[in-house]
């Protein structure tokens, strides 16, 4: 008897037991942290409507590499799967509009090398490599009676085999690769090494049942891009740039097609429309086509917002601004038509968040359907399914749902991480800058802030310029926070989200309207009474870190700084990144403008004014911003015995991507930001330091 209400109790008290032991105390980020985030990306509605492929990507910190796989969430939520398990990355999953089929490219091992088209049987069974073809497979899209797919290939390199050669033969007597012969304007880009003559992207069909691939067009001398069939199949529009020397006046046009090999192209937008990013978009009846045009003066290539155009598919009428999107003084991405083809959706970055929005194509305004703050992106509609990426400043990027202007989330990929963990969340702060001109930024506190307490801040810098801080999750962030920082972010003049005077007010004129704009973000948190105004740091990478050694050698308040892919006596890098458009139309040649080279290379020109103890940081192999920036303000430092250090990331471009280097990027930063800015325990006591 007794046994037996002892056996009841126990059950009876196991069900309120069990929760309190299964939910362990929360902590704050840490750095064994970074590998756990899982990247949700690229979702895409089957034709059905009732499932979403998308990918994940993770770290597997062993190994010290990246990969990604392809699942997917039904669109109630209810069932997520994992489609594949490769060591080698799966990415951009598509359906097959007869939903027969999801396919993904992959380098995974197969009858051909390199990445390939591989297709996943719907109703179950292995993947199967369906194209084997040679050069660099860049994309594809599915015809709609899913017979056919347009292919995007790059020229095979002619040297790749025989360096392969070279390189496993080793040792004295093997085969030298052949000298690089350079004659392109612009000849350099991060990622793609140095760009050389007579090769380039053609789109391609491939008919999936005979595997026949044949050229799309006939001609031979320009680059061709992001092709999307019509709706009836008959026809492809696609990005190609015919400019007498595309690398001068490096924007596309669009073009349109007939789906047969070998057809003569028909060009839709004029050569004065300087095409913009994304892929031109079909309406339903297959009479217009959406795109969107980039910004017409060079001078202000860097800072441009895409604009809305809708043009006639049969080239009958002269491509058209859509002027209520146009009137929103914002920049748009990502367009498609709604299914009745009577609207176009649309994305608009706007100060701290990016909402969507629909226009009529009949007129009137702009309709906003979303509130901010959110942020979303890769927007995807078929038969019902609506789904976004979304995340904020408190909950990584998963994919929602989209009903009625509110969000469903479907994917929980970071759910059980984001349950362990303590987040620092993020408000918005706005003030003046030095004219008067409003300035908007992001505050987050450290975890466990204490209202009213001062605490150690860091400025961190976007890049871009034409870029913003938005209510994302942010890694850096939150390990910031988790070890007692404060982190101000600010939306200087040059960013984006405030319309084309704000982000043109810095053209030309690099480190004047931007480190006001810093500097009055920075008194303003001093004055909310978080920052601590003895112990400030400042950092940034790419055009951060540009603003990061401007704002070490004006203001001296801050006690320490890191500065990663920056530059430095600027007229050095002409000819040394990939930027030669934006120096010639912009600044000016150095012959021509050679006193604004000096005017906007004030860092590594007065760097006698730098106090601040400074690490430099950077990637051996960046054609973005070349690592001699970061050697060259270094070695200023040194010379002057301001305390510095370089550290170079071996076969790296622009964005560090090995696992372990970006976590030796974070601990560095740490240890750097700790050491100035951090008192000893001895210091803090008043005991002397020994």
């Amino acid at each position: 008897m007794h046994a037996t209400r002892l056996l009841l109790a126990l059950s009876l008290m196991t069900p309120l037991a069990t929760p309190l032991l299964a939910q362990p105390a929360r902590h704050p980020f840490r750095l064994d942290d970074l590998a756990r985030i899982r990247e949700v990306r690229d979702p895409q509605c089957s034709p059905d409507g009732q499932w979403v492929a998308y990918t994940v990507g993770t770290t597997d910190a062993k190994e010290d590499k990246h990969d990604s796989d392809v699942w997917m969430v039904s669109f109630d939520g209810k069932r997520d799967l994992r489609l594949t398990s490769s060591p080698e990355a799966e990415s951009t999953a598509r359906w097959s509009p007869d939903g027969k089929y999801l396919a993904f490219l992959s380098s995974r091992p197969g009858k051909a090398k390199g990445n390939q088209v591989w297709l996943l049987p719907r109703e179950g069974g292995e993947a199967e490599q369906l194209t084997d073809v040679k050069g660099r497979l860049q994309g594809y899209e599915w015809s709609p009676d899913s017979k056919r797919l347009a292919l995007v290939i790059g020229d095979p390199d002619p040297e790749a085999d025989a360096a392969g050669d070279s390189a496993a033969a080793g040792g004295r007597g093997a085969k030298a690769p052949k000298p690089i012969v350079i004659d392109r304007y612009h000849f350099k880009q991060d990622g793609a090494g140095y760009l050389l003559s007579g090769r380039h992207n053609y789109v391609y069909l491939f008919d999936v049942a005979t595997k026949k691939l044949d050229r799309l067009t006939t001609q031979k001398k320009y680059d061709e891009a992001s092709p999307n069939w019509s709706p009836d199949g008959a026809r492809i529009v696609f990005t190609s740039n015919h400019a007498a020397d595309p690398d001068r006046d490096p924007e596309s046009q669009i073009y349109v097609a007939g789906a047969a090999a070998g057809v003569v192209e028909k060009q839709l937008s004029p050569m004065t429309m300087r095409g913009g990013r994304g892929r031109p978009e079909w309406s339903p009846d297959g009479k217009s086509i959406a795109f969107l045009i980039g910004e017409e003066d060079k001078k202000f290539q860097a800072y441009g917002m895409e604009r809305l155009v809708v043009a006639a598919a049969d080239g009958s009428s002269a491509p058209a601004l859509v002027k209520a999107a146009a009137d929103l003084d914002r920049g748009v991405s990502s367009p498609h038509f709604t299914a009745d083809g009577r609207s176009i959706e649309f994305l608009v970055a706007d100060d701290r968040s990016v909402y969507p929005a629909r226009v009529r194509l009949s007129g009137g305004g702009v309709e906003r359907l979303m509130a901010s703050p959110v942020l979303v992106s890769s927007p995807m509609a078929v038969k019902g399914c609506s789904v976004v990426l979304s995340g904020s400043d408190t909950k990584p990027t998963e994919i929602y749902a989209v009903e009625g202007g509110a969000l469903r989330q479907l994917t929980h990929q970071n759910d059980a991480l984001m349950a362990e963990l303590l987040i620092a969340p993020s408000e918005e702060v706005s003030f003046r800058s030095k004219d008067g001109t409003e300035v908007h930024g992001l505050l987050t506190k450290p975890v466990g802030y204490t209202a009213g307490s001062k605490v150690p801040l860091l400025l961190r810098i976007h890049g871009g310029p034409n870029g913003q801080d938005a209510h994302s999750f942010s890694t850096e962030k939150q390990i910031f926070a988790a070890n007692g920082y404060a982190v101000l972010a600010v939306n200087y003049r040059g960013s984006s989200g405030r319309g084309q005077k704000f982000s043109r007010a810095i053209a030309a004129d690099w480190g004047h309207y931007e480190v006001e704009d810093l500097e009055a973000g920075v008194d303003a948190a001093i004055r909310l009474g978080v920052a601590d105004p003895a112990r400030l740091g400042v950092g940034g990478w790419s055009y951060g870190a540009i603003l990061t050694d401007y704002m070490i050698a004006t203001d001296t308040r801050f006690k320490a700084a890191t500065s990663g892919a920056g530059t430095a006596f600027t007229v050095a890098f002409y000819g040394t990144d990939q930027y030669i458009i934006q120096y010639d139309y912009e600044i000016g040649p150095p012959w021509k403008a050679f006193d604004t080279y000096m005017k906007i290379s004030y860092p590594f020109l007065h760097a006698d004014r730098i106090k601040t103890p400074t690490l430099f940081l950077g990637g051996e192999r960046d054609f973005n911003v070349p690592v001699q920036g970061g050697q060259q303000m270094y070695q200023a430092l040194r010379s002057l015995g301001i305390d510095t250090q370089l550290i170079i990331y071996p076969n790296e471009t622009h964005g560090i991507q090995r696992p372990s280097y970006q976590r030796d990027r974070m601990e560095r930063y740490l240890a750097w930001y700790d050491k100035y800015l951090k008192p000893s325990p001895a210091a803090a006591s008043g005991a002397p330091e020994r």
